[in-house]
């Protein structure tokens, strides 16, 4: 199936859950990556339950500490 990951489109396989593409994607800290599937945000505890489908946009978000 084709989905556009980070604004790239992707073949992949059928029934890819968000997990299953965060290692196929080799996201680092994927502990503190948030995760969009068509600019809604997946709930971590959902990760490895929420599979995806023809068309998904995903979207990868690091949030960063930081400031003074």
């Amino acid at each position: 199936m084709k989905i556009t990951v980070s604004g790239e489109k992707k073949e992949v396989a059928d029934g890819l859950t968000v997990s299953a593409l965060i290692e196929l994607e080799q996201v680092e800290t994927p502990q503190y990556v948030t995760v969009s599937v068509n600019e809604e945000f997946i709930d971590n505890d959902s990760f490895d339950s929420h599979v995806l489908a023809e068309g998904d946009e995903v979207e990868f978000l690091y949030f960063m500490g930081g400031g003074r």
